[in-house]
C-alpha cells in the first residue's frame, strides 16, 4: 500500500474570473458542488439493483453587495440574468484552476441595519468542471 501525501488548499490569494474580471474582493465564498442522484430497485426475488446517475452541479457563491462601483459583481449578476458565461476559480493563487460554464441568475438587494449587505447566488452550471493544472 502506498501512503498518498495531501496538500490541502486554504482559499486565500484566489482568483475568480467572470468570465475575464477577477471578482476575487467581491467575493468570500465560492463553492462548485455536484449532485449525483441514486438509485434502486428490488425484485421479487429480494435481488437488487443499484445505480447512479450523472452528476448536476452549481455554483453557490456568497458576496458584498456593490451597487455603485460600475461592473461590481452585483450589477454583473442583475444586468447577465439568464446569461450562460464560463467561469474560472483558482482556489490558491498561481495553483491549479477550474473552468465550468454556468447560467447567470440575480442575487439580493438589500439587507440589515448596520452591517455590509451580501448575497448569495446558487447558479446552475451547463457542464462539469474541468481541471486546469497549475502551469
Amino acid at each position: 500500500m502506498v501512503d498518498i501525501a495531501v496538500a490541502p488548499i486554504v482559499m486565500k490569494k484566489a482568483r475568480f474570473l467572470v468570465p475575464t474580471d477577477n471578482y476575487a474582493a467581491h467575493v468570500s465564498s465560492v463553492t462548485i458542488t455536484p449532485t449525483t442522484p441514486t438509485f434502486s430497485w428490488t425484485g421479487l426475488a429480494g435481488n437488487t439493483f443499484n445505480a447512479a446517475g450523472t452528476a448536476t452541479w452549481v455554483c453557490a457563491i456568497e458576496y458584498a453587495q456593490d451597487w455603485e462601483t460600475a461592473n461590481s459583481l452585483s450589477q454583473y449578476l442583475h444586468a447577465n440574468e439568464g446569461t450562460t458565461i464560463t467561469v474560472e476559480l483558482e482556489p490558491v493563487d498561481g495553483g491549479a484552476a477550474f473552468t465550468v460554464p454556468l447560467i447567470i441568475a440575480p442575487g439580493a438587494i438589500g439587507g440589515a441595519v448596520n452591517t455590509v449587505a451580501t448575497g448569495s447566488v446558487s447558479l446552475p452550471c451547463t457542464g462539469k468542471p474541468t481541471l486546469v493544472p497549475a502551469v
